[in-house]
């Protein structure tokens, strides 16, 4: 892969960024975003969402170690947003990753607010709980 492919990727990521900081400030200032509801959205922006859990002795799963992944869009370049998740299975951590085709997942460097945006809109969906 070449530097301008890498690129792409790096700001398909970006954009997915700016929207969910959009979303979210939106959200947060009680006002419609792009003509949407906000809330709504939000939930209907991923792809997929999943988690998944460590290996771990069965029937011990009070403390199990649950990790959760958005999919915000696949292919080249594709974009996720993985994290932790609390033992309320609430996200408690959260890097925004992407790809483009060949290469592996790469996170995209944000800062302290950009990763409260991203931790609030990663909230908003169900982890089960």
């Amino acid at each position: 892969a070449d530097m301008k492919e890498t690129d792409n990727a790096e700001n398909q990521a970006k954009a997915q960024l700016e929207s969910i900081q959009g979303m979210v400030k939106a959200m947060e200032d009680g006002e419609e975003w792009e003509g949407l509801d906000p809330e709504k959205a939000i939930q209907e922006d991923p792809l997929e969402i999943s988690i998944r859990a460590d290996w771990h002795t069965p029937g011990d799963e009070a403390d199990v170690d649950l990790e959760y992944k958005i999919l915000l869009c696949t292919g080249g370049p594709a974009c996720r947003i993985i994290g932790g998740l609390d033992q309320w299975k609430q996200p408690d951590s959260v890097t925004l990753e992407y790809q483009d085709w060949g290469t592996p997942w790469t996170d995209l460097y944000t800062t302290s607010e950009e990763d409260d945006a991203l931790l609030t809109y990663a909230r908003h969906f169900y982890f089960g709980g």
